[in-house]
């Protein structure tokens, strides 16, 4: 009878040990668009899949458990652009191909629930919609200036910059005065031709708020690292970004 107890004991310590390891698994927090209209066109916009894509998988094969939230929860709008065939990547096409992902992307939970101790990290994807509703969102403001606060890293792509154009530290200055960043340039704007129709331009907006800005080739690969601040410039740029803000919480 001992026997049998020390065995019970040892198993129901095993089982305990097991579900605390799942339960410290590392977190990563993914904030996506809720907006669909790109402006005045009747067109739709939203994030763009590859950028979701690649740096979800990304994680995921790395044992990063991600969580997607949006500023309305839901499903997350995803820019009609991105899913044409020539965009189309070995992640992007893992995702078409993956129905679990597709229904974690349809059912975002919403920003605001979000308990932000949970999470090693944050990652804003780009596609335009971010310039319409992350740029403002109280939510997202909120949510990058804990991370910033609690020294965890924060990581941007291409238009998901633009979620960094009103945050102010706690001095009140903005988040990103004096710090290297980067985002989808102008030229690159001018080639997609969109540039009257965004509500202001990415690159000049973080000028703007004291950004030192910087560069490289239209439609290559860019990544800026200051701090705790990590920035791509555009979908080539995701692969490399998710790789670098790995390399802070591993």
């Amino acid at each position: 009878m001992k026997t049998f107890f020390k065995s019970f004991i040892l198993l129901f310590l095993i089982f305990i040990n097991i579900g605390t390891a799942q339960n410290k698994k590392t977190k990563v927090l993914f904030v996506l668009t809720s907006h669909n209209k790109l402006g005045n066109t009747g067109k739709t916009t939203g994030s763009w899949i590859e950028e979701f894509a690649t740096p979800y998988y990304y994680f995921l094969d790395k044992g990063i458990e991600v969580v997607i939230a949006t500023p309305y929860g839901g499903q997350a709008p995803i820019d009609p652009k991105s899913t044409d065939p020539s965009f189309q990547t070995d992640a992007t096409k893992r995702f078409y191909a993956d129905k679990k992902a597709q229904l974690a992307l349809s059912k975002t939970v919403r920003l605001a629930t979000v308990n932000h101790k949970l999470f090693k990290a944050v990652f804003y994807p780009g596609g335009h919609g971010p310039m319409w509703d992350l740029a403002n969102d109280k939510n997202s403001i909120a949510t990058i200036q804990s991370f910033y606060n609690a020294n965890k890293p924060v990581a941007f792509v291409c238009h998901g910059s633009a979620a960094l154009v009103n945050v102010k530290d706690k001095s009140g200055k903005y988040l990103i005065d004096g710090k290297k960043v980067t985002s989808f340039c102008n030229s690159e704007e001018d080639a997609v031709q969109l540039t009257k129709v965004v509500p202001f331009s990415l690159e000049n907006k973080l000028k703007e708020r004291g950004a030192n800005y910087m560069k490289g080739n239209d439609w290559s690969s860019f990544v800026i690292e200051d701090g705790l601040l990590i920035s791509g410039q555009n979908p080539q740029s995701s692969e490399e970004v998710a790789s670098k803000l790995y390399s802070k919480i591993k």
